[in-house]
This record gives structure tokens, sequence and C-alpha cells, in this order.
């Protein structure tokens, strides 16, 4: 069984992360979205609230799997039996991280490949912390987000921190 992790924050899931889920489900027999717990930081979205919207929108989906990990990911990864870490990549700036990232995680763990998808032309600019700047300011996020979780999230970004 071929089995892929998509890990990241999600702090929100964009339609640019939603593009690469679909298509990297596609890649694999399961597909595991791996959303970080990182103590040390403060996501705008709970844990809880991040897995909901992930859950919400691969509820038809029959090889994709929600979960959370907190750690190194290549030992997550192979804790679940991963071949597949699976990146997104919108910019040249994006790939000299992940290139480094995918380096790294090829010394951990030599067995563990890292496939490089690119998202959808329209999804390219967008990432979390767009949407978070637009969101709180009020700005429009619809073609930013996911219809289906559009108003949770505006509403989350608009309410007293």
């Amino acid at each position: 069984m071929r089995v892929g992790i998509y890990p990241g924050s999600f702090d929100p899931v964009t339609l640019g992360h939603w593009d690469l889920i679909q298509r990297a489900a596609k890649l694999v027999d399961r597909l595991i979205v791996g959303v970080l717990h990182n103590p040390a930081k403060t996501p705008t979205f709970s844990l809880d609230e991040r897995m909901d919207f992930l859950k919400t929108l691969s509820k038809d989906c029959q090889n994709i799997e929600i979960a959370t990990f907190h750690g190194l990911l290549v030992k997550y990864a192979r804790q679940q039996g991963a071949q597949f870490i699976i990146r997104g990549v919108r910019a040249f700036s994006d790939f000299e991280y992940e290139f480094q990232m995918a380096l790294t995680n090829r010394k951990l763990a030599p067995e563990l490949e890292t496939v490089f998808l690119m998202p959808k032309e329209e999804n390219s600019v967008i990432s979390s912390r767009i949407v978070r700047e637009v969101g709180t300011m009020g700005g429009e996020i619809s073609g930013l987000v996911p219809e289906i979780l559009r108003d949770r999230i505006a509403t989350k970004l608009l309410s007293p921190k």
C-alpha cells in the first residue's frame, strides 16, 4: 500500500491546500493529512478547529485521513508506514526551504521520498498568512478558502482576540 503524508499547520486551510490534498490523494492509496501540533506556537485556529475544517472537506474522500502529530515528521511517517512526504511548492522561495527540508528528511530517513506538487495557477499566491491578514482586516476571503468553510473562518478572524 502506498502511503503519503501531507503535513502542515493549516492555519487556516486554504484553496491551495485543498487542491494539493485532492491531487495527492490520487497518487497514493492512503493519504494522511498531518496537522502539526507545535506547543511553541500560538496558531489563530485551535488544533480542533483545524482538524474539523479538514474533516469537513474530506468527509466524502475514502483514502484521506486527517490526523495530528508533533515532533519529527520522519518519525511520524515511519510510525504510519508512509513512503512519501507530500509538499506544496508555490514559488522559488518555497522551493529553497522545502529543498533543504527534503534533504534533511532524506538524511534522517532515506527510505522516505519527498514529492513536490505545485498548486493550480489560481491558487499559487494563496497562503494561510495572507488569508489571516485579509480576514482580520475585514477583507473578502472568498476565492482564498473553501467556500464551505468561508463563514466559519471569516467569523473567527474578525472576532476580538
